[in-house]
């Protein structure tokens, strides 16, 4: 007789019985994904789980009495058939953590989701993936570096992740999809359950172009309470090799999404803000040593050499004449500029600026590819 307990039966994703008892667990109140993946470990299936009498649900660690009989208990089937019904109707379904199309990333995190309810296609293509976060305020800057960022990542072929929220998230979204790139949207709620509803439009786009995804831990129908969207921040920051916040104040989704990030052993790296504005928290996260300063696509790319296969060139972009758009600080500066180096004294003795303003203005024109900085505060035209 063996003295060893055998090894617990190994689950099949693709089980439509395997797939239900995991979604039934996944609705016991009481259940997170912590819970989950104790009692998988322990029992093998979510089908022994179920079957399990309460005695041998609360020897697992972590399990308590109460939650024990919470899932013995539990009898809802109506509910979890409404789950996939409701799933068929808006074209999702289910990625396990025992599937291969589970993203291999966020496998490797702390804690990772036991169950995904996904919308569109996760591939390959999205190992290679950034994340790129921000405020919901976002100022026209804070959009302006956010699609300047999105559309070099999708350029070179890396996955655009983001929260589908307000400002910075959807500018990031949408540059990618209009860079013809890949994005994927996580969400704090149901994937049915669009929020904000203002973005059905934006995840129509992905959906039909085949450019990505929309994921969820959360069950079809789930409200966007506040307090799923740190859970969310985590799948956020585990999908993407690394996370750039774009634009925030002191606290946030972004700083507990950098935070995530850090943690999960996930290079950060952080816009500086410009001279006098409230949105200072990215400007925090580099003085403490939380995020590395970059100010375009290139110092990502440097910081992951090693990590992705040679990436391509930047994919060319329609011609545009080099001044068009710019404001008339940003066309004075531009103006001043040529292909030598100019220093910022000079710059301001030509165009009566003072220093603050146009160091702002200068930093929009190096966002738009149009200028370069050297160090010294020298600048020139790109």
């Amino acid at each position: 007789m063996s003295l060893f307990s055998p090894e617990p039966p190994a689950a099949d994703p693709a089980d439509p019985e395997e797939q239900r008892a995991l979604v039934a667990l996944s609705l016991v109140p009481g259940v997170g994904p912590g819970r989950l993946r104790a009692l998988l470990a322990r029992f093998g299936t979510a089908a022994a789980v179920r079957r399990a009498s309460p005695r041998q649900l609360a020897a697992t660690d972590g399990v308590g009495r109460q939650t024990a009989e919470a899932v013995s208990a539990f009898r809802d089937e109506a509910e979890v058939e409404r789950q996939f019904r409701r799933a068929a109707e808006v074209g999702a379904h289910l990625v396990t953590l025992h599937d291969p199309r589970y993203p291999a990333l966020l496998k490797r995190i702390y804690d990772p989701p036991p169950l995904l309810w996904v919308r569109g296609r996760l591939t390959e293509e999205d190992e290679a993936a950034v994340a790129v976060v921000g405020t919901r305020k976002a100022t026209a800057y804070g959009k302006r570096a956010a699609e300047h960022f999105a559309d070099g990542l999708a350029r070179r072929g890396l996955t655009v992740v983001s929260g589908l929220a307000y400002g910075i998230d959807a500018a990031a979204h949408r540059a990618a999809l209009e860079a013809g790139g890949r994005t994927v949207a996580v969400l704090g709620s149901g994937v049915d359950r669009i929020y904000p509803s203002r973005h059905a439009g934006l995840v129509r786009q992905i959906l039909e172009a085949d450019a990505g995804a929309v994921v969820s831990e959360f069950p079809l129908g789930a409200e966007p309470d506040a307090g799923n969207f740190p859970r969310r921040n985590r799948i956020i920051a585990g999908l993407a090799l690394g996370t750039l916040v774009v634009e925030m104040r002191d606290t946030g989704g972004a700083l507990i999404t950098a935070m995530m990030a850090l943690e999960q052993n996930r290079e950060v790296w952080a816009v500086p803000a410009p001279l006098f504005s409230e949105m200072e928290g990215t400007n925090r996260l580099i003085r403490r040593s939380y995020a590395a300063l970059v100010t375009g696509v290139e110092d990502v790319l440097a910081d992951l050499e090693g990590v992705l296969d040679p990436v391509p060139p930047a994919a060319a972009s329609p011609e545009v004449a080099p001044a068009e758009g710019l404001n008339r600080i940003e066309a004075q500066l531009y103006d001043a500029l040529g292909p030598e180096p100019v220093h910022l004294d000079a710059l301001c003795a030509a165009t009566g600026l003072d220093a603050p303003t146009a160091l702002v203005y200068l930093l929009n024109l190096e966002f738009r590819g149009l200028v370069r900085q050297l160090a010294g505060k020298q600048f020139f035209r790109a």
